[in-house]
């Protein structure tokens, strides 16, 4: 009971300490306005883009075309809409784009899963995915965190 006692007094002082710095320090603190966000949604647009992530206001109103991303994991939140959403298999007549950005025509072999309002998903780096059919509006906050080891380049 005193070491669970002596864990929590810890954790509480070590949390306040955090939360203390994380509020004094505004360095890296960004506020996107609500107004910018709902601007965002209208088209599609990213919010935010660092080395590290990525944050993009996301629409679609059609299928896309297959993509992979050698070294961004995307973290999709669906606000509004539906559609089927395939993962993994190949993607066929892959084509660089950027670098570390690959594009194709669909993809074959994969699975699909219906994602719809409230539902998240996360595509790790290196997956191939891709919007196959849309409900549109689509709308759906995309969080990409970038991967700084070698083996993901």
């Amino acid at each position: 009971m005193k070491i669970s006692l002596a864990l929590i007094s810890a954790l509480t002082l070590a949390t306040g300490i955090s939360i203390t710095r994380a509020q004094s320090s505004t360095k890296d603190v960004t506020l996107i306005s609500s107004n910018r966000v709902a601007a965002a949604f209208t088209k599609g647009m990213p919010l935010v883009e660092t080395s590290e992530f990525k944050i993009h206001a996301s629409r679609r109103d059609a299928p896309g075309v297959a993509e992979i991303h050698t070294r961004d994991t995307d973290i999709v939140h669906v606000l509004e809409g539906s559609a089927t959403f395939v993962t993994g298999g190949t993607a066929t007549e892959p084509k660089t784009v950027a670098p570390n950005e690959i594009r194709g025509r669909d993809i074959q072999g994969g699975e699909s899963r219906r994602i719809s309002k409230g539902d998240v998903i996360v595509v790790p780096n290196g997956v191939p995915h891709w919007f196959k059919e849309v409900d549109g509006p689509l709308l759906y906050y995309v969080v990409k965190v970038t991967s700084t080891s070698e083996a993901a380049k």
